[in-house]
């Protein structure tokens, strides 16, 4: 339970006190002690399962209304979960921002080159977009693994 206390000084000038809860915790701990605590989790599980659902049905080649806004949801979410994984010292705004113009960034990079080579094909690009994914969230993995991540250096 929080207090606050409001008492005026002998100048005439009100102050105002605030205690945290009685139980030693802080605000933010409290907050996320409401039913909307298990939110990001549920949202996490549904984006995987959209961009799952995506390359599935790009890699087999069935014919839904669904596949295409599924594939593009994969091909932006991919690599944007793969940057932001690796970008651990950035407030979490810049973090979205950087990881969503990386992700656009890798897109772009991958369809020129597919273009260039004229070697492109929709599952040329979603395993190539894949490949890149993987490979980065592989040496985020070896690198958190190893202990070297960012916060234990003090970066």
């Amino acid at each position: 339970m929080q207090t606050i206390r409001s008492t005026t000084d002998p100048g005439g000038t009100d102050t105002t006190d605030e205690t945290g809860p009685a139980d030693g915790t802080d605000g933010a701990e409290r907050a996320r002690s409401g039913p909307g605590r298990d939110l990001t989790a549920l949202l996490a599980g549904a984006a995987t399962a959209a961009g799952g659902l995506g390359a599935l049905l790009a890699f087999t080649g069935q014919d839904s209304p669904l596949r295409g806004p599924f594939v593009l949801f994969f091909l932006l979410a991919a690599p944007a979960a793969a940057i932001a994984a690796a970008l651990t010292g950035l407030d979490p705004l810049g973090r979205a921002v950087a990881s969503l113009a990386g992700a656009v960034a890798v897109d772009m990079l991958v369809a020129q080159v597919l273009l260039a080579t004229h070697q492109w094909s929709v599952r040329g690009g979603l395993v190539a977009v894949s490949a890149f994914s993987a490979l980065v969230l592989l040496l985020v993995a070896v690198r958190r693994w190893r202990g070297r991540s960012p916060g234990r250096q003090g970066w």
